[in-house]
């Protein structure tokens, strides 16, 4: 029986955000300062970003097949106008429950405020969610579908009960980054407490070169974990002693949330990045035969397949 908070009775519903959520940062990797607002919006809208600094302010939806880039961040683009580093927000939207709302932005890239999601879990919490006249639809796994990178790979495998868990691996050649894991019943109540914080990371060594090709303008020990060969630079040490890969499991969840319906089945990962996680959602969608949607995870009732969600992906 499923029993996640995510997805109890009161969770049946699409949800939309209750009030009107600013904020205001910079980009990890422009370091341009950017203005957000994020406004509530109706069913089957899905999350769609709008480039207010562009003229006609662009509309781009958050969906898998707008996805340009998946250099150091998630960048999704339709016609020049584009958002990147999504990730983080995007985690928050679908670890907290929030189906469709409207994010005007001023400028490239969403701010990235600590490095984690936190600053968006606490604004969705203050804004709370109002349920809207629509079922939501979940996305559950038939048969397994994989996708790997040389020694990289992610499965996802059919649920034991209508659950969504998630077991991540990462092993680095650095002492702080050897064999981490993270296994867990994906909840509300787990991203929020266990995940949300992790912050983003990076090493001393790499930041000459990333920004000498324009990345990491903006950060700093105040938006991301540094690392040295022996130490880490940041006053006050991890939130988490595993806090890598928290935070990448933080960077799988924004980027899963691009299939756009919530999954239902068993994810594994091993070293699984940006580039990984967006092959894995685009072989969601190309295997309409793996997977079938369901507005109704109590009786398992699988009411439709690939034509519904392909036909919400083209109108939201």
């Amino acid at each position: 029986m499923a029993h996640l908070l995510l997805y109890n009775a009161d969770m049946k519903m699409q949800h939309t955000l209750k009030d009107i959520i600013e904020f205001s940062g910079i980009g990890l990797h422009t370091g341009q300062p950017v203005n957000v607002r994020i406004t509530p919006s109706g069913p089957d809208t899905g999350i769609r970003f709008y480039r207010k600094d562009l003229p006609g302010s662009p509309c781009i939806k958050a969906v898998s097949a707008n996805v340009i880039s998946t250099s150091y961040a998630t960048t999704i683009g339709v016609k020049g106008a584009s958002v990147s580093t999504i990730e983080h927000l995007m985690a928050a939207f679908y670890g907290m429950g929030v189906d469709n709302a409207n994010v005007e932005i001023d400028g490239p890239e969403v701010p990235i405020m600590d490095g984690s999601a936190v600053d968006f879990i606490g604004m969705i919490e203050s804004s709370g969610l109002m349920a809207l006249p629509a079922l939501r639809q979940y996305l559950v796994i038939k048969k397994p579908i994989r996708v790997s990178e040389d020694d990289k790979y992610i499965f996802l495998l059919p649920p034991d009960d209508m659950e969504f868990t998630i077991d991540y691996s990462i092993d680095f050649a650095h002492p702080f980054l050897n064999k981490q894991s993270f296994a867990r019943l994906f909840s509300q109540d787990v991203f929020r407490k266990e995940l949300g914080s992790a912050r983003t990371f990076g090493f001393l060594k790499d930041v000459e070169t990333l920004r000498a090709n324009g990345l990491a303008r903006g950060g700093s020990l105040e938006n991301a974990i540094v690392i040295s060969d022996t130490e880490i630079l940041n006053e006050g040490g991890l939130r988490y002693p595993d806090e890598f890969v928290r935070h990448k499991v933080l960077d799988m969840m924004g980027d899963i949330a691009l299939v756009g319906a919530p999954v239902i089945g068993q994810l594994i990962a091993y070293r699984s990045g940006h580039s990984l996680n967006h092959k894995l959602a685009q072989k969601v969608l190309d295997k309409p035969g793996r997977w079938e949607l369901t507005d109704s995870l109590a009786d398992k009732d699988v009411m439709s397949s690939m034509p519904a969600l392909l036909e919400k992906l083209a109108t939201i």
